[in-house]
């Protein structure tokens, strides 16, 4: 049984994540780089779809980047998140990621962590 979807707007999303998530799959080679934004927080993932396993991760509710965070814009702690996300998949030996924007536009805090993760040193 599925769960109930809230707004319109969230159902465009879904809708738009579905059809690219068609096309965009993450392997052993070139994982996926997911982001999911929320109205305070984002997050980021490093999957691999072959195995199902995510290889790194970070997001600003996370122990590690929330002090950091702090008094910050919400673009500029998105940014730090995608250069935690690069460092930590540079841990595991990932440098190529497929970027997935996860329905979201490619746009403020969306493009912030892509482009606080290449700037980290992922390839996309």
């Amino acid at each position: 049984m599925k769960a109930k979807i809230g707004s319109p707007k969230q159902k465009a999303r879904l809708r738009r994540r579905a059809h690219v998530r068609k096309f965009v799959r993450g392997t052993t080679e070139r994982p996926r780089l997911s982001v999911f934004r929320s109205n305070k927080h984002v997050y980021g993932q490093v999957i691999d779809d072959t195995t199902g396993v995510t290889l790194a991760s970070a997001s600003t509710n996370g122990k590690n980047l929330r002090g950091d965070v702090e008094g910050m814009s919400k673009k500029e702690a998105a940014k730090k998140v995608g250069e935690a996300l690069a460092a930590a998949a540079k841990e595991k030996n990932v440098t190529q990621v497929v970027f997935d924007r996860n329905g979201f536009l490619y746009w403020g805090r969306v493009a912030a962590v892509a482009d606080g993760a290449r700037e980290g040193g992922l390839d996309f």
